[in-house]
């Protein structure tokens, strides 16, 4: 049953892209013709933002950080503001269809080609360990009773999602993604109802709050989920991995109209908060679940509580039945396989622009042009099935972790740079700014290793982002000042 609803999921997402890939032209693969419906954009971007590897492990996280990540949703939300009123009214001014193409206007192309490799370096690696890690999920669920391995699961997969999005891109993308979201939030909602079913006598909110996981609010300043640090930190991801990266922006500039994209990115987060608030209220219940059926924790070789297992262990172990299964299975699916069609299409339209510059060159003609742009995104595809294969081969998981924590270093550079574009009026020459973008997520990582007993016992959290950004900063104005100083001697 499962396998079944999984080859029909994905038999309907072949037939949107068929639908909507039809007469596609340049203008539909990277904007949708600019005609998007926003509330459509909205919806969708939910499962856009969310990787399979969220799914379970921001339930599971109830465990040992409570609600703490609501501090950071309730960032996110400051974030979204200063997307909607300050990034989209200049990204839809100069009518850009990569964001990094402003970098290009606002100082050299060396620093449009340095923003966009950051990009592509960001989310090429991360989506591949994100994928890879959702994949050995489904791999041992799956397609393991289907007799597929691992790597002939995942080229299917990857093709399967080449194929219906080659064609349509963005405008394909728009409908694909608000059927994820769809499925991902189903998925949630009937999960919560079968652990209900199995918690009875109280409602959720008693179940929640006696569960002893439900405290919202950290004010330990040396803790790593102390409010204001997961409040400012999720501020400035939000920016920085919605607002500046263009797999988030290329949907948000299809819609027809500045006002409407404003409309989108602020009920984006109205829906982000209330979706988070569901999983957070799914881990306090599994936890309920655990304890009320004496079910043991799962647990890590180490003997510490493996709380990425839970959520699987309890619906995927036939303890909350076939309809939970199923929801589960297609939630995950959607949450991990609209990230990772997306990058496909934006890594394309990255290397189109920034790289090739191939937007307004006159040296092919549009033919050419939509067989390079095929032959880029057939290449991204498989250059993300390859780094999963790799990644899988090596079977270790701190690696996974590591590569995860490095892509997100590198979106430090690109809040340095768009803040320096924005709040200054200063233009620094294109060695120097690259190597100021080279030097500083090196740094950050350093600091991030400073043991807590040397610095009063305070531990680094997601404030690490604004450090980068701010040594970015800092370095492009040292730059910026030594350059005017140089040709002023000159």
């Amino acid at each position: 049953m499962i396998v079944l609803a999984f080859v029909l999921y994905f038999l309907m997402l072949l037939g949107v892209g068929w639908l909507t890939g039809r007469n596609a032209t340049k203008d539909s693969y990277f904007l949708g013709n600019r005609q998007s419906i926003w509330w459509l954009v909205a919806f969708g971007m939910l499962s856009d933002s969310m990787s399979g590897v969220s799914f379970i492990s921001v339930p599971g996280d109830v465990y040992n950080s409570n609600f703490f990540y609501m501090q950071t949703v309730m960032g996110y939300v400051l974030g979204y503001v200063v997307i909607a009123f300050v990034l989209l009214p200049l990204y839809y001014k100069l009518q850009l269809t990569s964001i990094y193409s402003y970098l290009g206007q606002r100082f050299e192309k060396d620093h449009q080609r340095t923003g966009a490799a950051y990009f592509v370096l960001s989310r090429l690696v991360g989506s591949a360990a994100r994928l890879c890690l959702t994949a050995v999920i489904l791999q041992k669920y799956l397609f393991d009773a289907m007799g597929f391995p691992f790597w002939a699961s995942v080229a299917i997969i990857i093709i399967l999602i080449l194929t219906y999005t080659i064609k349509g891109g963005i405008r394909t993308l728009v409908f694909t993604d608000a059927i994820q979201s769809a499925f991902l939030v189903g998925g949630l909602v009937l999960c919560v109802w079968a652990l209900l079913k199995g918690l009875p006598g109280k409602d959720i909110f008693q179940w929640v709050q006696t569960s002893g996981h439900s405290n919202w609010f950290n004010w330990d300043f040396g803790s790593k989920t102390y409010f204001w640090k997961h409040f400012l930190g999720g501020a400035f991801i939000c920016i920085t991995m919605t607002g500046m990266d263009q797999n988030m922006m290329q949907k948000n500039l299809s819609c027809r109209s500045l006002k409407d994209a404003q409309k989108n990115i602020l009920s984006y987060g109205s829906v982000v908060f209330i979706v988070n608030m569901i999983f957070l209220s799914l881990g306090a219940l599994m936890l309920q679940y655990l304890f009320q059926h004496h079910i043991p924790m799962p647990l890590k070789p180490d003997g510490t509580a493996d709380t990425d297992a839970i959520f699987p262990l309890l619906v995927l172990g036939k303890h909350l039945g076939l309809a939970a299964a199923v929801a589960f299975i297609l939630g995950l699916a959607a949450a991990t396989f609209s990230s990772a069609d997306s990058v496909l299409t934006t890594l394309t339209t990255s290397t189109y622009i920034d790289f090739l510059h191939l937007d307004n060159s006159s040296k092919f003609n549009e033919k050419q042009k939509k067989n390079i742009r095929n032959f880029l995104h057939i290449g991204f595809a498989f250059l993300l099935l390859g780094l999963i294969l790799f990644i899988r081969a090596l079977n270790n998981d701190s690696l996974i972790t590591t590569v995860l924590m490095v892509a997100g270093f590198t979106y430090g550079p690109l809040l340095g740079l768009f803040a320096f574009g924005i709040l200054t009026k200063m233009k620094p020459g294109g060695t120097g700014a690259i190597v100021v973008c080279l030097v500083a997520p090196f740094y950050t990582f350093l600091i991030s290793k400073i043991p807590p007993s040397a610095i009063g016992g305070y531990k680094f959290g997601f404030e690490l982002l604004l450090i980068n950004g701010m040594l970015t900063f800092i370095g492009l104005t040292l730059v910026s000042i030594l350059g005017s100083r140089k040709k002023a001697v000159n």
